[in-house]
């Protein structure tokens, strides 16, 4: 498969449904994303750093929730689930939307980081029950490409249209949120009603598994360090090492922060496809050696950016950081979340993607305050080298997970792995 309409004709219908609406279902995130602490703080008065709080209870509810949601979507499966969630959302974003006490934004945060929580998981548990194989793995990057497409989308909206003298801009943007949850909730209730991501029922079927079960398999174990580091060096960086690092070492304007974010945007938009195609076929565990090693390559440009401070050349350097970051990213996204889902069976594999998600989780919470450590007492080049030295980690990790995971899990192609021993897949092989 080498272009756009062979990938679109390959798929079932019910994997034209889920893709063909993503970025029209993440355009209502965009819009409020980047704006909800301005929100807080600007528009209903809340102090800075009770905004800031506030806003925590988003990834705190989401990573307390991710593991229970994961054993419930294999228990009744990823739609009522995913309902479930949508409902917190909508009911969330709305009671947001008109928050002027700090009680009831967090009530209203709380119902968010539902969402949150569950969504992920459910959401790649209900892509695997649909597509498998190469096509996954393909499925997973052109995926991400329109979630970054709609968020980005939304965002440049959201910045037009918001008004911190007109707090009911802000109220509408909370409500177009809410009801773009409408759009995934039509699609559950209707073309994919018949999707079903839980086994079956068999009096015969093996234990579906706990997490201590499935964390004690070496190759879970890994991956999953795996994915905490790359969030930690990753997205945990990108709400607040990458911005303060700019700011304050590099001292670029804002105006160049936002630019790099628009850069970040469209560079995976344009290139998540042709990645795709170049890494088919490919180990998933190579791929994210190149990731780790383009990773490293955009650290130590934001680092040679932060020794011009407020030059031409700085502001270029930044840019820079974001486009490479960025092409590490279309090598990430498509391959560790296969991984996963590859190495579940339909009995876990709600808890296999809870994993997964409360990996990026605790990575994406301990890296802000990491770099909040570290920057805060001006050490921005250990800063630098601890991420330059978490991304060839990354490497490591992945050489000693290929050694763990069966060839077919690595994105080996049927005709290399029948000539290598088959490892343990899944919970109940171990």
């Amino acid at each position: 498969m080498t272009g756009i309409k062979t990938f679109w004709s390959a798929l079932p219908t019910e994997g034209r449904w889920l893709l063909s609406t993503v970025a029209i279902q993440t355009l209502g995130r965009g819009l409020t994303l980047p704006f909800t602490i301005i929100y807080l703080h600007e528009v209903r008065g809340f102090d800075l750093g009770l905004s800031g709080a506030l806003m925590s209870l988003i990834a705190i509810t989401g990573l307390a929730v991710t593991g229970p949601g994961g054993t419930l979507i294999d228990r009744f499966g990823a739609r009522k689930v995913l309902l479930t969630g949508l409902a917190a959302m909508i009911a969330g974003c709305t009671l947001l939307a008109f928050a002027t006490h700090p009680a009831v934004a967090a009530v209203a945060l709380v119902l968010i980081g539902v969402n949150f929580g569950v969504s992920w998981p459910g959401f790649n548990a209900l892509v695997a029950a649909v597509v498998e194989g190469d096509l996954r793995q393909r499925y997973f990057g052109v995926n991400f490409a329109l979630v970054n497409l709609g968020i980005g989308i939304g965002g440049i909206i959201g910045g037009f249209y918001v008004d911190v003298h007109s707090p009911e801009t802000f109220t509408a943007i909370f409500l177009v949120d809410a009801i773009s949850c409408l759009v995934p909730a039509a699609l559950l209730l209707g073309p994919l009603r018949h999707v079903r991501t839980q086994a079956e029922p068999s009096n015969e079927a093996p234990a579906a598994g706990t997490y201590r079960e499935i964390l004690r398999q070496p190759a879970v174990l890994w991956l999953t360090l795996l994915t905490f580091i790359a969030m930690f060096i990753g997205y945990g960086q990108m709400e607040a090492g990458f911005p303060a690092y700019a700011r304050q070492v590099a001292e670029v304007s804002t105006r160049v922060v936002g630019l790099a974010f628009a850069v970040n945007t469209a560079v995976i938009v344009l290139l998540q496809f042709t990645v795709l195609n170049r890494i088919s076929g490919r180990r998933r565990t190579r791929v994210m050696w190149v990731m780790a090693l383009v990773w490293a390559g955009s650290w130590l440009i934001l680092g040679g950016a932060g020794l011009l401070p407020d030059s031409v050349a700085t502001a270029i350097g930044v840019l820079a950081f974001m486009g490479v970051f960025a092409f590490g990213e279309t090598l990430l996204q498509p391959t560790v979340p296969a991984i996963y889902n590859d190495l579940a069976s339909d009995h876990n594999r709600g808890r296999y993607n809870a994993i997964n998600a409360a990996a990026f989780q605790v990575g994406a919470i301990t890296g802000p305050i990491a770099a909040g450590l570290l920057l805060g007492q001006g050490l921005d080049a250990i800063y630098i080298m601890v991420m330059v030295v978490g991304c060839l980690g990354i490497g490591v990790l992945a050489t000693a997970l290929e050694r763990r995971i069966p060839a077919s899990a690595n994105g080996v192609v049927a005709e290399e792995t029948s000539s290598r021993p088959r490892a343990a897949s899944s919970t109940h092989e171990v």
